[in-house]
């Protein structure tokens, strides 16, 4: 009876172990689908991510056309892409080349009993550019004194104009310290350094500030013509953003024609700012970034300025939903908006009646949501929320038309992205010099990074037009202007 008992314990322990290595096995597929699971999860909520549940502004869903298709299970290799062009520097010519160096065999390197003939068309070449050990050039400059015995004093010859307005620095060193403070974000230690361990010499922060000073000076006329220039243009896009000065809050403008870019550094963010620059009767269009249209700054949503008077008619406004009204005000906003601009971005596939009528639905629509609050008032559980969505409605009823400038005026941009992608450059540089000291500093930034923008613009060096301009106002000549020669 016993020996039966533990036969069939035995037979049962077989068993359970039979049924634990499935189970497991189990186990651990469960716990794979589970790390996958969430893995797409993750993926899903990257993908759904926009204005309303993220940071991202409003904007990129609008305007961003979705993301191509990579392919099923093929993921995009670092580096150049297939069908990427080769870019390969074209060779030096030579009245470039400096020094030539020729190498020749001496015997044939598989039986130095051969005989070798040399072939005129057969040579491979390297061409190598290397600085120089000292990069540099110092010129000791002499004036004899002389004796007058008639006035009884010394009399010296006279320097060059251009020697003594340079001093230590030429013009070439001075526009290359210019170049690596604005264009390379340098700060005065790192160009300190610079000097001290690429050109084994020494100078001082102020001394560097001195230069700066010179160049500014030497970008007073071409600025000042470019400032003059604002009010003439046919359409503008303005943008600002913050300015660090001793604890002392400014606001760099930024504007935006189609030949030029100017930087003007104010105390003010509002309105006046636009009026002192551009007049009482600036009779093009202005594309601005709408925040809220309201000068009272307030911690959830930006404040950007609205242009009353006669500017509104022709302001185009970009339009940037503030936080606090995407739960439900403006979702509707938003629906309108991307129809809009859908149908823009349809605009080649769309019959010229198509297209039309596509676009007068979308703003039909967006006009209905903004005017929803004036024409069905309700309250929102938020005070603040409830006077932001009246302040934007009421806004829209008297502006509105600013934001639909673009579809009847093919040279407007629909989007302020060009003012803002020019302020990215003022944004870096803000980071990495911490802003300025006093108002000469601030005259030096605002030229030299309108300088630097033109000149990206223009796709021109802005290193060279630089040069050319220290060297003029070192000569006391004119310095040459931003505007290319239109001839």
């Amino acid at each position: 009876m016993l020996f039966g008992w533990k036969k069939r314990c035995r037979r049962l322990e077989a068993e359970n172990a039979q049924l634990k290595a499935p189970s497991a096995q189990l186990e651990a597929r469960l716990t794979e689908s589970q790390a996958k699971n969430q893995q797409l999860l993750l993926a899903l909520a990257a993908a759904r991510k926009n204005s309303r549940n993220s940071s991202k502004r409003p904007s990129s869903d609008i305007v961003k056309p979705p993301p191509r298709p990579l392919g099923k299970g093929k993921r995009r290799k670092i580096g150049a892409q297939p069908g990427h062009p080769k870019h390969k520097h074209p060779a030096f010519t030579p009245a470039q080349i400096d020094h030539h160096i020729s190498y020749e065999l001496e015997h044939c390197p598989v039986d130095p009993s051969h005989r070798l003939v040399p072939l005129a068309d057969q040579q491979k070449t390297i061409q190598q550019v290397e600085l120089v050990e000292q990069p540099f050039v110092v010129t000791e400059h002499t004036a004899q004194g002389y004796w007058c015995e008639g006035c009884q004093c010394i009399h010296y010859a006279a320097f060059p104009a251009e020697l003594v307005a340079g001093g230590l620095c030429g013009p070439r060193l001075t526009s290359l310290v210019c170049y690596l403070k604005g264009k390379l974000h340098g700060s005065y230690s790192g160009i300190q350094d610079f000097f001290r361990d690429v050109l084994s010499r020494e100078v001082s922060r102020g001394y560097l500030a001195k230069l700066n000073q010179k160049a500014a000076q030497a970008f007073a006329q071409p600025y000042a013509q470019l400032l003059s220039l604002l009010p003439q243009q046919g359409h503008l896009n303005a943008d600002e953003t913050g300015h660090k000065e001793n604890g002392h809050r400014y606001w760099t403008w930024c504007f935006r024609a189609k030949a030029f870019i100017v930087f003007k550094i104010h105390a003010s963010r509002g309105s006046d700012v636009l009026f002192d620059i551009l007049g009482q009767n600036f009779q093009g269009s202005l594309g601005l970034t709408f925040g809220g249209l309201s000068q009272i700054r307030r911690p959830m949503w930006r404040a950007d300025p609205i242009l009353p008077g006669p500017l509104d008619p022709r302001s185009q406004i970009p339009l940037r939903i503030p936080r606090p009204f995407r739960p439900a005000y403006g979702q509707a906003l938003l629906a309108g908006l991307k129809e809009l601009f859908d149908a823009l971005h349809r605009r080649a596939e769309l019959s010229s009646k198509a297209f039309a009528l596509a676009l007068a639905t979308g703003e039909a629509k967006v006009w209905d949501a903004a005017l929803d609050p004036i024409l069905q008032p309700r309250r929102y559980p938020h005070g603040k929320v409830h006077r932001l969505i009246d302040n934007l409605a009421h806004r829209f009823s008297l502006h509105g038309e600013g934001y639909f400038h673009f579809i009847t005026h093919p040279e407007i941009q629909s989007t302020n992205n060009s003012a803002e992608q020019a302020l990215r450059f003022v944004v870096m540089d803000r980071h990495m010099t911490q802003g300025t000291r006093s108002q000469r500093g601030r005259d030096f930034c605002e030229r030299l990074w309108t300088v630097i923008a033109t000149c990206s613009l223009q796709n021109r060096s802005a290193y060279g037009w630089i040069h050319a301009a220290i060297r003029a106002h070192f000569n006391g000549r004119p310095v040459p202007s931003l505007l290319l020669d239109s001839s």
